[in-house]
């Protein structure tokens, strides 16, 4: 369990320089916006090629690859018939944000440690990302392309967003490499993985600075909106999961995962697309922060449950 809390700790000291940072007037909401485009144009791409090429696919081709986006699905259907029913409006930008928020998981800076700590080996968590970056994210950003411009989604115009935004174009030549089993030199990998490793600290500062220049979390009249959808993520979304596997035949370890990778807070990179798009930037904010510190207690109660369950 020490390296649930070291993995949380590790991104709260980053988030907290951020933080201080802003504090003393060091960086602004001019160098949050600075950092976010850095890490959705430059060190995104660049972390998801890398990560996409070292991802062992013989591993996440299976019940868990389908458990994580059957369970996607569900969440984000909820929070839209939720959000229909409370929220009347908005764009679609703005449902996406929300959806996501809801729905997409920390599977990398805290997915992984957890992965390795909690479930003993990180392939565990490669069907989530899989799902994330592969599927769920080319067709989030070809949505938010659209909605930008004020297009209607169309299927052509959904696989041009997808072949032209970075984020897309670094998962899949991610995908590429390693299908290929291409081996990159190092005067090509080395500066790609430089580069990928500014994309979670710029992410996490960036969030730290909007925590100090922004508005307090979950206040006023949308507080009722981050934490519903704070308990889509961290409630709902893992007992969607163990439904969604208990139906797929996963069981023991294999269930375990699901649940636990389900229980992950609301990634940081939900925050750097709601800068990037200009949609729902302190809903994104605010759930990121509530639900990371929300998922610890969830995350130990479902590792303390299983493994209770398997001594029984």
């Amino acid at each position: 369990m020490v390296g649930v809390l070291e993995g949380f700790a590790t991104i709260a000291v980053v988030v907290a320089v951020g933080w201080l940072l802003a504090h003393l007037r060091i960086l602004d909401e001019s160098a949050q916006v600075a950092l976010s485009r850095l890490a959705f144009h430059v060190a995104s791409p660049a972390l998801l090629l890398t990560v996409m090429q070292r991802t062992p696919l013989q591993a996440v081709v299976s019940a868990n690859l389908a458990t994580a986006l059957l369970s996607f699905a569900v969440v984000v259907a909820l929070y839209l018939l939720v959000a229909r029913l409370r929220w009347a409006g908005g764009t679609l930008g703005s449902r996406l944000i929300g959806g996501l928020s809801a729905a997409y998981v920390n599977a990398g800076n805290l997915g992984i440690p957890i992965a390795l700590y909690v479930l003993g080996d990180v392939a565990w968590v490669a069907p989530t990302l899989l799902a994330q970056l592969l599927i769920i994210t080319p067709v989030a950003m070809a949505l938010f392309d659209s909605d930008a411009r004020g297009e209607r989604p169309t299927l052509g115009r959904g696989l041009r967003r997808m072949l032209s935004n970075p984020i897309t174009v670094g998962a899949i030549a991610g995908l590429l490499i390693a299908v290929l089993d291409l081996h990159l030199p190092t005067v090509v990998s080395a500066p790609i993985a430089l580069l990928g490793a500014m994309a979670v600290p710029s992410m996490l500062i960036a969030f730290g600075i909007s925590l100090r220049r922004g508005p307090r979390p979950a206040a006023g009249r949308s507080a009722d909106h981050v934490w519903t959808v704070v308990a889509l993520k961290v409630l709902v979304m893992p007992a969607v999961a163990l439904g969604v596997g208990l139906a797929l035949g996963l069981r023991g370890q294999a269930l375990f995962a699901v649940v636990v990778t389900a229980a992950l807070p609301t990634a940081q990179n939900i925050f750097t697309y709601a800068v990037r798009y200009r949609r729902e930037v302190t809903l994104a904010r605010d759930a990121i922060f509530i639900s990371t510190f929300a998922s610890v207690p969830v995350i130990l109660a479902i590792a303390g449950l299983f493994h209770w369950l398997a001594g029984v």
